[in-house]
């Protein structure tokens, strides 16, 4: 099942791009900055946010993505999304980006994104993330639209199941190929961009694979392959992009359920 969020937009009819969001299109991940934010509006405690940025420093150095992680994941983004109006995630994940996202959009990528547009093809973004949030980021941005994460919806709620699976490693080469599929696209001609070796899958469907801000396993990979490399990263600025990626995106939601139950808690008690 597609996993789309579409704007009408004009452009080439069969060439198109896509972008992963975390450390590809921004630094960090738009989870992180979006738990960030429900921190800041008392959501959740800072401790909280803490504690998980340290689960996730060990995450990237000690773990690989195994089954039992992503059943993780998954179980933690069913808890994080139930009984949550849409309208609020919604309006959350706007407020929330023009506070902490939007100076974090990396000018190199985002310039990428713009030649596209500017050669009248589409540009989708393309993360685990809710597609909620990718959708607004796509809209912040101008772009076409955004794939991602769907949680089943019943009366304007999230019901707390997912419509598929996490948009995450082969998943995302599946949603590219059914969204060609669907807008009539020649994969032959279109791009995409990832920063993570996890991303290999969507990178190898299409005829113009590049690694942006790579890390160490898809850049090996990139260049044995041949493909293009893009780093915006310099210096210290490069060693400090380990804050939560993608990978773990179902665990930080599993962080912020925690404080989310932990702030309706402290609320009744009041």
């Amino acid at each position: 099942m597609a996993r789309i969020v579409a704007a009408s937009t004009p452009g080439s009819a069969t060439a198109a791009a896509f972008f992963d969001v975390d450390n590809t299109m921004m630094q960090g991940a738009s989870i992180y900055w979006f738990a960030r934010g429900l921190a800041a509006r008392k959501y959740f405690t800072t401790g909280d946010l803490a504690r998980f940025a340290w689960q996730q420093a060990r995450f990237r150095l000690f773990a690989t993505e195994r089954v039992g992680d992503m059943s993780q994941a998954k179980e933690a983004a069913l808890a994080f999304i139930n009984g949550w109006r849409v309208e609020d995630v919604e309006r959350l994940a706007e407020e929330i980006f023009d506070e902490l996202m939007a100076p974090r959009i990396w000018a190199g990528t985002r310039g990428l994104a713009q030649r596209h547009l500017d050669a009248g093809e589409r540009v989708w973004l393309v993360s685990a993330a809710p597609v909620e949030i990718g959708r607004v980021i796509a809209a912040r941005l101008g772009l076409t639209g955004a794939i991602g994460t769907v949680a089943e919806v019943a009366d304007g709620t999230y019901t707390g199941r997912l419509v598929g699976d996490l948009m995450h490693g082969p998943a995302k080469a599946e949603a590219v190929a059914q969204l060609a599929a669907v807008e009539g696209l020649d994969l032959r001609r279109c791009a995409a961009y990832s920063d993570s070796v996890n991303d290999l899958p969507m990178l190898s469907v299409v005829g113009r694979p590049v690694a942006v801000n790579p890390d160490p396993a898809l850049l090996r990979q990139a260049r044995r392959l041949g493909w293009d490399v893009r780093d915006f990263r310099t210096g210290r600025r490069a060693v400090r992009i380990a804050v939560p990626s993608t990978a773990a995106a179902g665990l930080l939601a599993g962080a912020v359920t925690a404080g989310l139950a932990l702030h309706r808690r402290r609320h009744r008690a009041g």
